[in-house]
């Protein structure tokens, strides 16, 4: 036996071990002028089947209507929304032709086009069409990265460069600290030479990495990975 048909006076006295659609709330379905929700599990069910089939939001622009709010908006006066069987679903995140058959997959069998405004009509029938069909047009969006790329944090370039610059520092670092401890008083002044050959090995490091990231460049080029 199918589930009943529930009207609430406003969206907010759903009861929530009612509601068992997880993408979808009571304020999106609910009447847009007067807060009353006609709750049909039977249209929420293959909504909700349509999200799922097609894995990424619904953004519902109507769904329920209350008959003086069908009224206001100039809505048929048979209208499918006032049953709570219909919904106007955004066309911005979705390819129309793709939306259309995942929605004649889970049971739909009604479709309005409006393609001016940029939405879609559904309803659970009886099956009929009407207006503009959506002009084809390219999915939109971009291309994934190919693989064969590399990740940046993982970069053989990005590492023997990044070596290069913390070794540039660390000698410019000594050179300071040097000249600071030659001002100082005697008592450091044995520190000075080994601080200069600490000075010498910070170049040492920084010339093996800056020889790191041009041989993974070329590598690169070489495995046309770049």
């Amino acid at each position: 036996m199918p589930d009943p048909v529930r009207t609430f006076r406003h969206f907010r006295e759903v009861p929530r071990n009612l509601w068992r659609w997880p993408n979808f709330s009571p304020a999106e379905i609910a009447c847009r002028g007067t807060g009353q929700l006609k709750l049909h599990p039977e249209a929420l069910d293959k909504l909700q089947a349509l999200r799922d089939r097609l894995g990424k939001p619904l953004i519902v622009r109507s769904a329920y209507r209350s008959p003086e709010h069908n009224r206001a908006v100039g809505g048929a006066p048979a209208s499918k929304h006032m049953d709570g069987t219909a919904f106007d679903i955004a066309m911005a995140n979705h390819d129309p032709v793709a939306f259309e058959a995942a929605a004649r997959e889970v049971g739909f069998l009604g479709f309005g086009y409006y393609p001016r405004s940029g939405f879609m009509h559904i309803d659970l029938g009886p099956a009929r069409s009407w207006g503009d069909p959506f002009p084809p047009r390219a999915a939109p969006y971009a291309a994934e990265t190919p693989p064969a790329r590399e990740v940046l944090a993982q970069s053989r370039t990005l590492r023997g460069t990044g070596a290069a610059g913390v070794a540039t520092m660390g000698a410019a670092g000594v050179e300071i600290a040097q000249d600071a401890l030659a001002e100082a008083q005697g008592m450091v002044l044995p520190l000075l030479p080994y601080l200069d050959t600490l000075r010498w090995l910070f170049i040492a490091l920084a010339l093996g990495g800056i020889s790191v990231a041009v041989w993974a460049r070329v590598d690169d080029w070489k495995k046309g990975v770049r």
